[in-house]
């Protein structure tokens, strides 16, 4: 199977740039991968974990995760979906940059905390909850100085205006918006955008 990212199983391993994070046994390994167009691509990869995982599992997040970040194409802070390398792994943007931690505390613009909550808005509005937000894995101070979210592997799709987004979103939204406020105690509070 070839990807819209120009990458298939065979040509992976001599792609790799550098190992992101090793999975453990339910969790996908993560690459920096160079593509055939010198692109650099994130690579989630669940083909090496055991057979339980491949056959069911990982197959199964691997199309949610994906569903989440087509749900979310263009949307603030969100990397781009490259798309599917195989049923196992999935390629989206690269966007360098380091985990939010609170030694990020006073050195972060000054919008940044109101560029995340939009983020979070923005992305709850398209019928997403991620759901594991308040883990510093999963949001990005990017080497721009906007915020990523990333890590989609927990997320919940609605079809927005439909009567399950009506009913359960706000609901979990909230969990969204519990993981930002830790982050403002952590970081400093969000003001107006552009402020």
């Amino acid at each position: 199977m070839s990807s819209m990212v120009g990458l298939d199983r065979a040509s992976l391993e001599s792609r790799r740039v550098k190992l992101l994070n090793r999975g453990g046994w339910a969790n996908p390994d993560v690459f920096l991968v160079r593509t055939g167009d010198d692109e650099l691509v994130v690579v989630k990869d669940y083909a090496p974990r055991g057979p339980l995982v491949r056959r069911s599992l990982g197959r199964w997040i691997t199309r949610r995760e994906q569903r989440a970040y087509r749900a979310l194409a263009g949307s603030p802070g969100v990397p781009r979906l490259h798309g599917a390398i195989d049923p196992l792994a999935f390629a989206v943007e690269y966007r360098p940059g380091v985990l939010l931690s609170r030694s990020l505390a006073g050195r972060l613009p000054d919008d940044f905390m109101s560029e995340l909550a939009h983020a979070i808005r923005a992305m709850h509005a398209r019928g997403v909850v991620h759901l594991d937000l308040r883990h510093r894995s999963n949001l990005l101070a990017g080497e721009d100085g906007h915020p990523v979210l990333i890590d989609f592997a927990s997320a919940l799709c609605f079809r927005p205006g439909g009567w399950m987004a009506r009913a359960l979103l706000p609901l979990l939204a909230r969990i969204d918006l519990g993981a930002l406020r830790k982050w403002e105690e952590r970081l400093g509070p969000a003001g107006e955008p552009g402020s």
